[in-house]
């Protein structure tokens, strides 16, 4: 504690400037939470202080040091407040404010459960800038949380952290044992240890420098033998140290990258990720709590969801069915008023000088009381201005009935008073909000009609107004006419003028609104016969008689504040002092201090204002409570009130409290008060209390707590039914069927004094207000509708009524019932207050796949480290988990004063949900639990044992299927009256067109400009091949059949590269050049084609040549071994002797190397009968002649973009204008305002290029527009791939150019793989590509299910352009190598005269040859045809269409690789469905991909919006792959745009991602390990 001496007097604080009193307020009210500690508090205060007072300043720093070791300190220092009356609390050293110890120390034991089964979580990663708190402004954040409004959270704050401290005197304990325990286990985390482990590290982790603890060595791992000590040093096994582009095609595709790469259970050694990723699989391996019963199913189509399957040794009700309980009668009063407006007639005129009501200023001190005759005669002139004085004569702007809407601020309540009177008279009906804003408001406004606001003047100035000075037309708000109420803009009545005071009956008085549980606002509304009858069962209930004082602190717009503080002591003649929020927040014993200046006999408070009282109690030794007679708690119903009470009542009886004074009360905006204690005798023993036993509360059944004290709750009641009223309880879903005597259900009221109907919401009504309870055979017991008070709760003995929580607070998961309230103190029972503030917790639940799963939300304190919030949120999770038997799907911190707040503070729930449904919640930490909680997925599928091929071909010849197979035109039976049919080799075709028309321009090449930088006619080109072969023969001492690199940039010189190649009889081989600025990452790969084809020269211009031989190059790769390096800049002007002709067309042209999107470097040898046969079928298919021109946007190195670059145009003789694709990085115009300059008919291009034209050109159609450009020259434009088509990507595109004339049907792909480069392609005559839904679900089992378009999990695929010429295809069973029938799923199996002669490897694996490209069914064909496998799945549906041929036509549908497919769960998985589903699920995700480490799926997302919004991205993608794809995904990885590492196709190279991220070189912006 503070030293006495150095504390201001008060009259010295009062001397402070006023904002530094504020702040001092401000810190106050921070420790009378518990939201600093004692220590910082006084830290911070001092500082304050410290300019106004020198000898404040020594003994900080000495208090500074202390404090950064400490560790938390009992309770009682924490939690101090107002510093002026330091003294140690009567109630000892421990913290009295509330006892709920057995909960304290339920969480304490349960917590030690868990010590005994070390626990290892991994902590999330992120980088420095994603968790900068808010701004500095922020950092000590005004206090709101006291505001908990009905959250019932700081209820019980203390009571759950007293006993806390004792059992865990250090809050690491625990964890901190767990991590110097045995050696083996596996909990050696990098994460709870506090920094023992300083590891030195690397760039990345200097950037992770303070955020989170290095320590290298992987966690001991118990799973295998491998000892995995080595620490950071231990270098990966040396076969590893290949480039990104990994394998070479060689290997059988079985053996996959895993046996390469992994050590110890597939950990590579050195590597942070993945020893976190350890920690997690150990984590997951931890025994699980015996699921529920999985329920489930097998091969049939359809999964059986549902919920899991009840235990069956759950506790079931066994008493007999309740009867409704009755209220005393309601007592006969002679002098009663027919309605409350008389009542106020009758005080406002016999007893004018009487208080009616008593305003505070913002210091506490009252400044206003408004006397009953006061009240009577401004309402007089309200009404009468109302009716008369608004609008003409003729056409009055309110007519009785009409409902009008009341806007004061809650701390005017004279204002409002006067004008709810006012409209009661006018026979207008009140709807009392708060103050202006929320759009949800507006629903209520609009359903109810309301056209007019009343408001005092001083809150008009404060609305928001537009220019013009109206007042802003709120969102969602209906157009209102604002009337200033004050009373010099009211006119007095005439003599004559009297209101109409009808004796009340059944027609509406005023409507309160209510909030649901999803957060729409209603409005219940209240007849006068219910208002005037709820008064008089309160006043007989409570005792009330005439001049009685009333202190009340709860909101007078509504609930018990309206009625008690408003009704009843109009009714009664009494006298309310209004205690707003904003003077408790400044003095929070103010309500106190009123209770004793006026002797008030009854006050109205909830337990936050108790709790408050209790904190700035201190010595304020002249208060006294002896006048009290009812303390009235309004939120008893809250189950964690009675530690408040308790705590209060033994604070406060030394100052006169009478323990029998204090009476909790229920109330539901739709019943009003169902039960409230009466005041008791002096002397007779308090009620008992309820000790419930959890477990029975979850299954909706109370039980004595006796087996397990740990989960007990402990409930008082809240009195008995109200006079006059009638109770019973039943089922809360359902029909109302009467609950039995030891079951909870929904506590439903039968009285005049409920509420009639929510206005406007017919539908709803019913179901709340007019319930008939039925038995439980299912006939209605009495005739008397009930109402359904929201309310959850029994009957006990002597008919008390307990509450045990609110139907909007109640979470059904898995079948079992918790209480948002219990879950929020359980969580505040872990010692928090380093890390969130008490009053901001946020518990709801959402609906994700088939269970609603529990989310806690947290405000973070600005000072948390990351340690301490991550070890708080663990330990959270553990103490839910042990005491309510239910797991936490998603725990969130977000940052201080960030959570949406109810207009009195508290966290506004369902706004909260729905910014954490939609991804704009922002939090700072979170961590997921799916694993632990989501026990409903589907069992693996276990795969069927085989059934052989023949049977399977019989099965389908039975059925009436034909064999899934498909075939483009027959080449034998096509004329062409073509010279160049002739020439068997490119060679002799491009002599024979440098003879026949040699000044015909074959290709041009064209800049970003657009401009003709280079051409080639037929001589010219021939001519500069002849140059280069002749140097190789002279340069290069080469020898027929070497092999050769081009290394160029896409353009002319490369294709006289290759022809040069040709004439001198080597084998061209063609490469991507090395990128200059990403030498690292680039040069490897040519590095590594360079000696995979031993390669005996390169060839190439001389800038590549300096780079290849560059320091820079040296870095990356030896540059002392390249083979002979050729530039072909300047060339002698010579020719050779003779060109070389290949004795056998099946001798070899050329090599295709390309990298596969799963890292393999294939390389395919195509023969010349295979090139020749490949331009003749793209001549066919595209009706190419020599006055064509056809435009290329595509990289020309591999595949069909090499042959349209290279080879069609000498083949065809057509003109080629060649745009290289990296020019339209500079400018995005440049393919489709070529295609437009020269009125192309066909294009080809890549994904990305089309990508790149969709997003760069989305907002600028009107440019191409008046640029003149027009698309409908096109007529087919080719996207070249080796995927299955991207149909979203291709359909934008047409819609977007559809505006400059592109024809939508213009578009369409092709499709090639390794072993035949070009097997489907539109081409210009022939249907159009069809599409067809399939179900997602199926195809996971590798079936085909056809489905209609908008099924759930439904998935358009399109048709890859038409089969070429001369190609025939199968779908085959990859595993039995037998046909599949039509609309199967299988391998597609190709045969055509140009499908590569095999791979060209190191490794001269001929059994891999034989099974890739010269494969043969095992059944079924007779011709016993040689097929190649393409490696990817897709099926062949037989159309309605006409093919060219006249026949059918069969589509060919590609599905995707078979190497890039994922098995998990023992289902098939394409990455692209889960990465589309990704996408969709936030507008911040750029790009995403997928890939499978050890057996967890690691989602990695591309965020392109502020960083703030990278943790709002991992419950979403949680979420989404969980409800479509029902997989846990097991890592979120955040990342900057453009990491995910895409090839020149477009295709994600998702291999190179993982490696990255195992070798922790992504540099993720976060990353979450969903446990």
């Amino acid at each position: 504690m503070a030293e006495r001496g150095l504390e201001p007097s008060p009259a010295a604080v009062a001397a402070l400037p006023p904002e530094v009193r504020a702040q001092l307020a401000e810190l106050e009210l921070e420790l009378s939470e518990g939201d600093i500690t004692q220590k910082g508090y006084e830290k911070k205060r001092s500082k304050l202080l410290s300019p106004y007072s020198p000898q404040t300043q020594e003994t900080d720093s000495a208090g500074q040091k202390e404090h950064r070791n400490q560790t938390p300190a009992p309770a009682a220092t924490q939690t101090s407040a107002p510093s002026k009356y330091h003294r140690t609390r009567s109630g000892g050293a421990r913290d009295e404010r509330y006892r709920s110890d057995i909960h304290t120390e339920a969480v304490q034991a349960a917590l030690a459960k868990h010590k005994e089964q070390k626990m290892a979580l991994p902590m999330p990663t992120k980088r420095r800038s994603t968790f900068v708190q808010s701004p500095a402004d922020a950092c000590t954040p005004p206090d709101t949380s006291s505001a908990s409004e009905d959250e019932g959270s700081l209820r019980r704050q203390a009571a759950l952290s007293a006993a806390l401290q004792q059992s865990l005197q250090n809050a690491e304990s625990w964890i901190n044992r767990s991590i110097q325990g045995s050696s083996t286990s596996s909990s050696a985390s990098s994460t709870l240890s506090h920094g023992e482990v300083k590891g030195t590290s690397g760039s990345l982790a200097d950037v992770f420098a303070n955020t989170r603890i290095e320590n290298f060595s992987a966690p001991p791992d118990v799973t295998t033998t491998t000892s995995s000590s080595s620490s950071s040093s231990s270098i990966r096994p040396a076969n590893i140290d290949l480039p990104p582009s990994g394998i070479v095609k060689g290997m059988h595709k079985g053996s996959n990258r895993s046996s390469l790469m992994d050590t110890a259970d597939g950990v590579p050694v050195n590597s942070r990720v993945s020893t976190k990723i350890q920690q997690l699989l150990n984590t997951l391996k931890r025994p699980k709590r015996p699921p529920l019963k999985e329920f489930f199913v097998d091969d049939s189509e359809e999964i059986v969801e549902g919920i899991p399957q009840p235990d069956p040794n759950q506790p079931k009700p066994e008493g007999r069915q309740m009867t409704p309980v009755k209220g005393e009668p309601l007592g006969v009063i002679c002098n009663w008023p027919p309605a409350l407006e008389s009542a106020l007639q009758r005080w406002g005129s016999t007893q004018a000088k009487c208080p009616c009501l008593t305003a505070l200023d913002v210091t506490g001190k009252p400044v206003y009381t408004l006397t009953y005759g006061k009240l009577w005669s401004r309402s007089l002139k309200l009404a009468y201005t109302l009716l008369n004085k608004l609008g003409t004569k003729n056409e009055p702007v309110l007519k009785p009935g009409d409902r009008v809407a009341l806007v004061y601020p809650n701390n005017d309540p004279v204002m409002f008073m006067v004008a709810f009177y006012g409209c009661l008279l006018a026979e207008v009906i009140p709807v009392p909000i708060e103050d202006a804003g929320g759009q949800q408001i507006g629903f209520l406004l609009g359903s109810c009609g309301i056209a007019l606001a009343l408001t005092s003047e001083v809150c008009l100035k404060g609305l928001p107004k537009t220019q013009n000075g109206e007042i802003v037309q709120f969102k969602g708000w209906p157009r209102l006419k604002w009337v200033v109420t004050d009373s010099k803009y009211l006119s007095k009545p005439p003599k004559d003028w009297q209101p109409h005071i009808s004796p009340a009956g059944t027609e509406p008085a005023y409507i309160e609104y209510k909030t649901s549980k999803e957060g729409s606002v209603m409005g219940v509304t209240m007849s006068r016969l219910a208002m005037l009858s709820h008064c008089q069962a309160l006043s007989q209930a409570c005792n009330y008689s005439e001049g009685e004082t009333v202190v009340n602190v709860l909101d007078f717009k509504k609930d018990a504040g309206l009625w008690h503080g408003m009704f009843a002591n109009v009714m009664n003649k009494m006298h309310t002092i209004s205690v707003p929020y904003s003077v408790m927040k400044t003095c929070p014993l103010s309500w106190v201090q009123r209770v004793h200046a006026h002797k008030a006999k009854v006050a109205l408070v909830k337990c936050r204002d108790l709790h408050w009282a209790m904190m700035a109690h201190r010595d304020q030794r002249d208060v006294s409570l002896s006048s009290l007679r009812m303390l009235i708690v309004t939120d008893g119903a809250n189950p964690w009130s009675v530690s408040s009470c308790d705590a209060f009542l033994s604070l406060f009886q030394s100052h006169g409290l009478k323990p029998e004074a204090i009476c909790p009360c229920a109330t539901s905006a739709e019943a009003m008060t169902v039960a409230i204690r009466r005041p008791g005798v002096p002397g007779a023993p308090l009620p008992g209390r309820a000790i419930l036993s959890m477990n029975g509360l979850s299954y909706g059944v109370i039980r004595v707590n006796t087996e397990d004290k740990n989960s007990a709750l402990t409930v008082q009641d809240v009195g008995h039914v109200m006079p006059g009223g009638m109770m019973c309880i039943v089922k809360p879903d359902g029909p109302p069927q009467l609950c039995k005597t030891d079951e909870i259900g929904e506590i439903c009221v039968s009285s005049r004094t409920g509420g009639m109907m929510y206005f406007g919401l017919a539908g709803v009504t019913k179901n709340t207000f007019e319930v008939i309870p039925v038995n439980s055979a299912g006939s209605p017991v009495g005739d008397v509708p009930f109402i359904r008070s929201g309310l959850l709760g029994f009957v006990g003995p002597g008919s008390l009524v307990f509450v045990v929580g609110k139907m909007d607070g109640l979470l059904m998961v898995s079948g079992r019932r918790h209480n948002a309230d219990d879950i929020v103190a359980t969580g505040l029972a872990v010692e928090s207050i380093k890390t969130v503030y008490r009053g901001r917790i946020a518990v709801f639940s959402v609906s994700v796949f088939y269970d609603e799963r529990i989310v806690v939300v947290a405000e973070q304190r600005p000072d948390a480290s990351e340690e301490d919030s991550f070890q708080w949120m663990s330990r959270v999770l553990q103490a839910i988990d042990s005491i309510h038997q239910v797991g936490v799907y998603c725990l969130a911190l977000v940052p201080a004063n960030t959570l949406p707040k109810t207009p009195l503070g508290g966290i506004h729930i369902s706004q909260t949900k729905q910014l954490f449904l939609e991804g704009s919640l922002h939090p700072c930490n979170i961590l997921m639990c799916p694993h632990t909680c989501v026990t409903n997925l589907p069992k693996p599928r276990q795969k069927q044992p085989g059934v052989g091929p023949a049977s399977v071909m019989v099965g389908n010849l039975v059925a009436g299927k034909r064999i899934a197979q498909a075939a483009g035109r027959d080449l034998g039976q096509i004329e062409e009256n073509d010279l160049v049919r002739k020439h068997q080799f490119l060679a002799e075709i491009l002599q024979w067109r440098a003879q026949a028309t040699p000044d015909h321009i074959l290709f041009m090449l064209l800049n970003a400009k657009g401009t003709t930088v280079c051409t080639a006619s037929c001589l010219q080109l021939h001519k500069r091949a002849e140059r280069i072969a002749s140097v190789l023969g002279d340069k290069g001492h080469l020898n027929a059949g070497d092999n050769v690199v081009l290394l160029y940039p896409p353009g002319i010189e490369l294709i006289a590269a290759f022809y040069g190649c040709l004439y001198a009889g080597c084998i061209p081989v063609t490469v991507r050049p090395p990128h200059a600025q990403n030498l690292t990452a680039t040069l490897p790969t040519v590095r590594m084609i360079v000696d995979v084809s031993k390669a005996a020269c390169i060839l190439t211009t001389q800038t590549l040549m300096r780079l290849l031989r560059s320091r820079e190059a040296a870095a990356a790769v030896d540059v002392k071994t390249w083979p002979a390096i050729i530039d072909t800049d300047d060339l002698p002007r010579k020719r050779l002797p003779q060109l070389y002709k290949p004795p056998t067309p099946e001798m070899l042209a050329y090599l295709d190397f390309s990298v596969s999107t799963t890292g393999m470097l294939t390389g395919v040898k195509m023969s010349h009968s295979a090139v020749n046969a490949l331009c003749r079928a793209i001549k066919l298919q595209c009706e190419l002649y020599s006055s064509r021109q056809i435009a290329i946007c595509l990289d020309p190195y591999c595949g069909l973009g090499f042959a349209l670059w290279c080879l069609c145009s000498v083949y065809s003789g057509h003109q080629s204008i060649l745009i290289p694709p990296m020019e339209l990085e500079n400018n995005l115009f440049l393919w489709l305002t070529t295609v437009n300059q020269y009125k192309i008919r066909d294009t080809f291009c890549s994904y990305s290029v089309m990508e790149l034209c969709t997003k760069g050109l989305g907002n600028q159609v009107e440019v191409l527009k008046t640029r003149g450009i027009n698309l409908s020259c096109i007529r087919t434009c080719v996207v070249v791939a080796e995927e299955r088509p991207r149909i979203a990507l291709q359909q934008s595109f047409s819609k977007l150019f559809k505006d400059i004339g592109l024809s939508p049907r213009a578009v369409s792909t092709t499709f090639g793989s390794r072993v035949n480069v070009a097997i489907c392609l539109q081409g210009t005559s022939g249907p159009d590509p069809t599409t067809v839904y399939v179900d997602l679900k199926s195809l996971r089992h590798d079936r085909v299910r056809l489905v209609e378009r908008g099924a759930p999990q439904s998935l358009l695929l399109s048709e890859s352009g038409k089969i070429l010429p001369g190609v025939k295809v199968v779908i085959v069973n990859p595993e039995t190598k037998g046909p599949v029938g039509d609309s199967h799923l299988g391998e597609i199996w190709v045969n055509s005269p140009h499908t590569a002669s095999g791979y060209y490897t190191i490794y001269d694996s001929e059994t891999l040859q034989a099974d890739h490209f010269n494969t043969r069914l095992s059944f079924g064909d007779a011709a016993q045809t040689l097929w190649a496998r393409t490696g990817y799945l897709g099926f062949v549906r037989r159309t309605e269409l006409t093919a060219a041929t006249g026949e059918r036509h069969d589509a060919l549908y590609v599905v995707g690789a078979l190497d890039e497919t994922l098995e998990l769960r023992g289902l098939r998985y394409h990455p692209i469905d889960i990465e589309t589903s990704v996408s969709r699920v936030h507008r911040s995700i750029a790009e995403c991909a997928v890939f499978t480490w050890t057996n967890l799926l690691v989602v990695v997302v591309e965020l392109c919006g502020s960083e703030q919004e990278a943790l709002d991205l991992v419950p979403l993608v949680t979420n989404v792959v969980l409800e479509e794809h029902y997989l846990i995904v097991g890592v979120v990885v955040v990342v900057d745009p453009g990491v995910i590492p895409i090839n020149s196709r477009g295709e994600k190279q998702r291999m190179h991602l993982r490696d990255s991220f195992l070798a922790d070189q992504l540099d993720p912006i976060y990353v979450a390990y969903n446990m």
